[in-house]
C-alpha cells in the first residue's frame, strides 16, 4: 500500500519529525494539533481558545486533503485536566460537530506539548 504525504501551507508548519497528515487507501490520519500559533506560541485563553485553533488548524489540515470537518469518522482529544477542562472543551468541540459527530475518545494525560491544555487528532474518510 502506497501512502500519500499532505501538507498545507495555510495549517501550522509541522516539525520535521512529523507529517501534518498521511493518507492510506482512502483514509486521512491526521496529526494532534494543540492551539499555537504559527511561530509555536501558546494562544491565551484556556482550553476553549486552544481547542478553538487547534480545530482550526486541523480543518486546513483536512482542507489540504481534499476533504472539510464532515469526512471525519474518529477524533481522540487529549486533556492535561481532565476534570477542569471536559466541559468547556466540549461546548468548543460541539460548534465544529454540531450535528452527526464523529467517534471520539477523550484521553486524560499528565502533560502536553509546550505546556498545552488540550491535543486533537483526527482519521477522517476520502469520498
Amino acid at each position: 500500500m502506497t501512502k500519500q504525504v499532505v501538507f498545507s501551507e495555510e495549517a501550522n508548519p509541522p516539525l520535521p519529525i512529523y507529517s501534518q497528515a498521511i493518507i492510506s487507501g482512502k483514509t486521512i490520519y491526521v496529526s494532534g494539533s494543540i492551539g499555537i500559533t504559527r511561530d509555536m506560541k501558546l494562544v491565551e485563553g484556556g482550553v476553549q481558545a486552544q481547542t478553538r485553533v487547534a480545530l482550526d488548524n486541523m480543518t486546513k489540515v483536512l482542507k489540504g486533503a481534499g476533504v472539510d470537518r464532515t469526512a471525519v469518522v474518529k477524533c481522540n482529544v487529549f486533556l492535561a485536566n481532565l476534570p477542569r477542562d471536559f466541559a468547556p472543551m466540549n461546548e468548543v468541540y460541539l460548534e465544529y460537530f454540531p450535528v452527526d459527530p464523529p467517534a471520539r475518545t477523550c484521553i486524560g494525560v499528565a502533560a502536553l506539548p509546550l505546556g498545552a491544555d488540550m491535543e486533537i487528532e483526527c482519521i477522517a474518510e476520502l469520498p
